[in-house]
C-alpha cells in the first residue's frame, strides 16, 4: 500500500497502521473505555440525510468561511493534537505547512513537539494555541505569552481534561511519552525500522514548550492519561477561564470541549469568541454525546451569539456539510490528519486535505449550493 492508494481517511488509517509501531498507532487510534463514543462521533452523521436541490447553476463554488477572526479557504481546519513528532519526524512543521497551503487554521497543542517560536516563524497561515492549564502557574503564563509573542491568532482553552480518560489500548501497549522501550514493547518498535531510525537519529524528541518547567512527558516517560491527571490543574473553573481570556487580550478566544447549552451560555458570558463542540475524540468520557448530535440544539440556543465549531468524527466532505447545515460555523478534526501524518508525513497531510477539500466542493455542487451560508437546517432530514 502506497500514498497513491490513499483516497480517504480510512485508507490513511490503514497505511499508518502498517507503518507505525503498534503503541504509537494505537495511541492515535484508541479512545476511552469501550470506545463507544469514538465510534458514535462518526456514525452520528449516518442518522441524518442531506436534501439536495438541482438546476442551481453551480459552476463557481465559494467554500470560504470566517471563523476565529480569520477568513479560511475551506470550512475545515486541523484541531490541536499533541506529540506529533512521535507519529512522523516532521511533526508540527509538516502539519503547519500543509494547513497553510490549504488556507486553513493549524491548531498547536501545549504538548507540541516543536516550539511555539519555531511554529510562529515558519507557519504562514492562521494558528491557534490550545492551552492545557497546568498546576505550574509559571508554565501557564509562559505558554500564553509565548503564543502572543509568536503571532498566534487564537487561544483555545481545553476544558474536558480535568483528569485523564481511561485509555485501555495505551494501558495494553504501554505507550508513554517519550516511548519507554521495554521487553514487551521493543519488538513493536524494532519491526518498524523506518520509524525507529527517524526517532533515534533525527532531532531529539522533546516537548519544548514545557522545558524549564516540567520533565514529565519530555525527558521523563509518562502516559498521557497520567499526565493529565497529575500535571493539569483540577481546580480550573469558569472564573479562571475568564481570567485566561482577559490575559489573552482582544484576539479570538475559544473553549474546546463544550457540549451543553448551559456551558455555551457561560462561554458567552466570559467573552469567548467560539466553542469547539468536542468530546476529545472519545478519549475522555466514554458514553458522552457525539458533537454532531449537539450542533442543532446549540445553534438554536446560542448560534447568533457565538461561533460553533463541530470537532470530532469528521471523515468525509458530507460530514462537514451536515454539520454546517445543522448550525456549525466550521468543522475541525484530529485523527483525520494524524493518520495521514503517520502514514506519509507532509505529503500525506496535504493529500488528505486535498481529498477532503475536493469532496466538499463536489458535494456542494451535488447539493445545489454555491456558498456555505446556503447550507441551512431545511437541507437536512433526520432518519
Amino acid at each position: 500500500m502506497r500514498l497513491e492508494d490513499c483516497h480517504n481517511v480510512q485508507h490513511f488509517r490503514e497505511l499508518a497502521r502498517r507503518r507505525l509501531p503498534g503503541p504509537v498507532f494505537h495511541y492515535i487510534d484508541g479512545a476511552a473505555d469501550d470506545e463507544i463514543t469514538k465510534q458514535r462521533n462518526t456514525r452520528a452523521f449516518d442518522d441524518v440525510d442531506l436534501l439536495p436541490n438541482v438546476l442551481a447553476g453551480v459552476a463557481e463554488i465559494d467554500m470560504s468561511v470566517t471563523v476565529l477572526g480569520r477568513k479560511l479557504a475551506m470550512p475545515l481546519f486541523l484541531s490541536p493534537t499533541a506529540l506529533q513528532r512521535l507519529f512522523h519526524w516532521q511533526g508540527e512543521r509538516a502539519v503547519g505547512r500543509a494547513a497553510s497551503a490549504y488556507g486553513t487554521y493549524f491548531g498547536v497543542s501545549s504538548l507540541s513537539t516543536v516550539s511555539l517560536e519555531d511554529i510562529g516563524a515558519t507557519v504562514e497561515g492562521p494558528k491557534m494555541l490550545q492551552l492545557y492549564v497546568h498546576k505550574d502557574e509559571g508554565l501557564n503564563h509562559s505558554l500564553v505569552q509565548r503564543a502572543k509573542d509568536s503571532g498566534f491568532d487564537c487561544l483555545t482553552l481545553t476544558v474536558d481534561t480535568i483528569v485523564g480518560g481511561n485509555r485501555e489500548r495505551c494501558l495494553h501497549t504501554g505507550f508513554t511519552s517519550p516511548p519507554r522501550f521495554t521487553a514487551s514493547s521493543v519488538w513493536e518498535y524494532a519491526t518498524k525500522p523506518g520509524w525507529a531510525l527517524n526517532y533515534l537519529f533525527r532531532e531529539r524528541f522533546s516537548l519544548p514548550n514545557l522545558e524549564g518547567h516540567l520533565p514529565e512527558g519530555s525527558s521523563k516517560s509518562m502516559s498521557v492519561a497520567d499526565y493529565f491527571t497529575q500535571m493539569l490543574d483540577q481546580t480550573l473553573d469558569w472564573k479562571r477561564a475568564e481570567a485566561i481570556r482577559k490575559s489573552w487580550g482582544d484576539k479570538p478566544f475559544c473553549l474546546k470541549g463544550v457540549m451543553s447549552v448551559d456551558d455555551a451560555k457561560r462561554a458567552i458570558d466570559i467573552g469567548a469568541t467560539a466553542i469547539m463542540v468536542s468530546n476529545h475524540g472519545g478519549r475522555q468520557l466514554d458514553g458522552s454525546r457525539a458533537p454532531f448530535d449537539q450542533i442543532a440544539e446549540l445553534a438554536d440556543a446560542v448560534g447568533d451569539r457565538i461561533e460553533i465549531i463541530c470537532d470530532g468524527g469528521i471523515q468525509r466532505g458530507t460530514h462537514v456539510l451536515k454539520a454546517l447545515a445543522a448550525g456549525a460555523r466550521a468543522c475541525s478534526g484530529g485523527r483525520l490528519y494524524l493518520y495521514a501524518l503517520g502514514a506519509a508525513g507532509e505529503p500525506g497531510v496535504r493529500r488528505i486535505l486535498g481529498k477532503l477539500r475536493a469532496e466538499i466542493e463536489r458535494d456542494m455542487k451535488l447539493m445545489g449550493v454555491t456558498r456555505i451560508d446556503q447550507l441551512t437546517p431545511d437541507r437536512l432530514r433526520r432518519r
